[in-house]
């Protein structure tokens, strides 16, 4: 069939319209998404737990921009979405390995990283470097997870430690105390180790206030671990202040026992801790049930 001359110009049109539609436009959208992308993952920490990823969208983008200099928009398209995708990649691997060395540094500090939860995260580093996302995010979160446990567990420990201290003093807490101390209790039951630990030591604190503490002594205690429990002094060294506060209890600094009830000074000097540190520091040799001539000469300052 012969078209007539109008027909053969509005097809012409229709179709000069169609080429110029799929091919004039500029992929703006995807650039801007591939360099927001690029941008979060630098953020996360790609250029140090997945560099080679991010080194690859960057180099997309690089190329997806000068793609678009030279008017090839769908080239440009291409790489930006490509770009994109191996940001987002590195974006997630970083997360990932980052969230798990956070959770072991905090039980490293802590003295309670597991034996084989640094050997996990090398090998999501492994599989970060080989560009394996799946890997990498798996095992980077299985170290994050028992990083998180190991800390939870430490906290547990400590909580259940106080919480048998207090026990013993609910006869002298106030119904605010005594509420807090049962919240404690309660988020020890439910394994919330961190909140267990951090409502045992404020109601610590809260029971210290008017300048004085005391501390009941458990099985397998002695003065140098009970300074350094966080909520006494913080500072093994400082363990004379107790001995010299309890005195009148405490023949031999070697030797507490069981059930004891020590006083714990809250009023202490600045000289008086200098004192005492400078004493554990110098203190010299010691033996079980015999008073060391040190010892007499710190309790006579």
């Amino acid at each position: 069939m012969k078209l007539s001359p109008l027909a053969r110009l509005l097809g012409l049109m229709v179709f000069v319209s169609t080429v110029v539609v799929g091919c004039a436009s500029a992929p703006t959208q995807e650039m801007s998404d591939a360099r927001q992308a690029i941008q979060a993952a630098r953020d996360a920490g790609a250029d140090k737990h997945a560099p080679d990823m991010l080194g690859s969208a960057e180099g997309l983008m690089s190329r997806a921009e000068q793609a678009i200099e030279s008017g090839k928009y769908e080239d440009a398209r291409t790489d930006a979405l490509e770009a994109k995708k191996a940001a987002v990649s590195a974006r997630n691997i970083a997360l990932a390995i980052g969230g798990a060395e956070a959770a072991l540094d905090e039980a490293d500090k802590l003295g309670a990283e597991w034996r084989d939860s640094g050997e996990i995260l090398d090998k999501a580093r492994a599989a970060a470097k080989a560009g394996d996302e799946t890997a990498a995010a798996k095992l980077a979160n299985e170290a994050k997870r028992q990083g998180e446990t190991a800390v939870n567990q430490h906290y547990l420990e400590e909580a259940k430690v106080t919480l048998w201290e207090l026990e013993k003093r609910k006869g002298s807490m106030s119904a605010e105390q005594l509420a807090q101390y049962q919240d404690a209790e309660a988020a020890y039951r439910n394994h919330e180790g961190r909140k267990a630990y951090d409502l045992v030591a404020s109601l610590m604190t809260s029971l210290s206030r008017g300048g004085g503490d005391s501390y009941v002594v458990s099985r397998g205690d002695n003065l140098w671990g009970i300074s350094g429990k966080s909520q006494i002094y913080g500072n093994p060294y400082e363990w004379p202040l107790i001995y010299k506060a309890n005195a009148a209890q405490i023949r031999d600094a070697d030797l507490i026992y069981p059930g004891q009830d020590l006083a714990i000074s809250r009023d202490n000097s600045a000289a008086d801790v200098d004192a005492a540190v400078r004493h554990a520091r110098t203190r010299g040799a010691w033996s079980l049930g015999v008073v060391e001539e040190s010892d007499r000469a710190y309790l006579q300052r």
